[in-house]
């Protein structure tokens, strides 16, 4: 028993994915490793061992391994999914690269659309434990920290685009996570979700500040990387957005792993394939079909403006992109898209995002204008 507490595994970055992996791991008795968060030289030890072509997420995903197994991790934890998206190749091509450079760290893989099934198997075979109600446990604090991280995730996009201290909201931000990183079940989670909030209350907002409200959408894991998406959130909370993630882990998890008599309303995917159906007809793989009915959502609801982000290559992503024009008709929402590689710019990066919000707050006032004439009789 005590040999097996000192097993090492890791997992690859995506946001603050860490977290609930961290916190299940520890449920199991097995020491969570989390490798340093993605950075340049995490990004230049994926790119020198990746095909040219291959995607951002596959070079992260290979780097965060490289780095956890030099720091000492003793199995590394692969996503990996069936259908038409490369992420389903991703994971015996990684685990020969690795095996190629000489690492004979253990490699296990979950597939992301076994359901609970499959997490249950994925949780016993990498901890050992044979213990069902253990193995719940763990599965159940996982799911409800992902919520929990969402939520104030939530909170974060709020106070952002209205803080009156540019980064207090985000400081504050971190207080909170390292509380839900911290606690170690329900009882303990509700108390610092609860405590997390205060934190974020506390951050001096401007009530008055015209506020832009943006959805982003796009394939999943540039959505949610900070890194991969060169901290987009922050920089258009500056401008004074309020963004709204489309692609969440918790939207994933109604979808994938949480059984149907537990969910409540529309799922994201449901949505997907009732919006998508007068542009897209069927799943052509990754995240295309739920970012054709996004637009279409966002439309619907009258958001100022939405973003697709994605990597380049993405070959699911490139064919949404070329369905937006056609739904031009139906929506006239402005899109901003934005294709992201290890050769990404910043400053012009931050130029589009200026002229993009600028467009926004151009038309918003012109329809606000609009309403206001129509309301007179002008």
């Amino acid at each position: 028993m005590e040999e097996k507490k000192k097993i090492k595994v890791a997992f690859p970055h995506m946001g603050t994915i860490y977290v609930v992996w961290a916190s299940a791991l520890r449920r199991l008795g097995v020491e969570p490793f989390v490798p340093p968060y993605t950075n340049k030289k995490t990004l230049s030890l994926g790119t020198k061992h990746s095909p040219e072509s291959i995607c951002l997420p596959y070079k992260l995903i290979l780097g965060n391994f490289i780095e956890a197994i030099e720091g000492g991790a003793d199995y590394v934890a692969m996503i990996s999914s069936p259908g038409i998206c490369r992420l389903g190749e991703y994971g015996d091509s990684i685990h020969n690269v690795l095996k190629d450079l000489g690492y004979d760290a253990k490699y296990v893989e979950l597939q992301l659309y076994d359901g609970f099934k499959g997490m249950y198997r994925f949780m016993s075979e990498i901890s050992g434990c044979q213990n069902p109600v253990m193995i719940m446990k763990s599965i159940y604090t996982a799911v409800t920290k992902v919520f929990a991280i969402d939520r104030l995730e939530n909170l974060l996009s709020y106070y952002r685009a209205r803080e009156v201290k540019v980064g207090s909201a985000e400081r504050a931000f971190n207080k909170g996570l390292k509380l839900i990183y911290d606690a170690n079940n329900s009882k303990e989670l509700k108390k610092a979700e609860k405590a997390a909030a205060i934190e974020m209350k506390k951050v001096e907002i401007d009530p008055n500040r015209d506020v832009v409200y943006v959805d982003m959408t796009g394939e999943i894991f540039l959505v949610q990387d900070t890194f991969s998406n060169q901290n987009i959130e922050r920089e258009l909370g500056k401008m004074g957005v309020q963004i709204r993630r489309t692609l969440t882990v918790s939207s994933f998890l109604k979808d994938a792993i949480i059984p149907k008599i537990f969910k409540k309303g529309e799922t994201h995917l449901e949505r997907a394939f009732r919006l998508a159906k007068p542009y897209l007809s069927r799943d052509i793989g990754g995240d295309a079909l739920e970012c054709i009915s996004d637009v279409a959502y966002a439309n619907e609801r009258g958001i100022d403006g939405i973003i697709h982000i994605s990597p380049f290559t993405c070959m699911p992503e490139i064919m949404s992109q070329n369905i937006f024009p056609a739904m031009r008709e139906n929506c006239e929402i402005p899109i901003l898209p934005l294709i992201m590689d290890e050769q990404t710019g910043r400053a012009g990066y931050i130029t589009r995002l200026e002229a993009f919000v600028d467009l926004m707050r151009r038309r918003k006032r012109k329809k606000a204008a609009e309403a206001k004439s129509s309301a007179v009789g002008v």
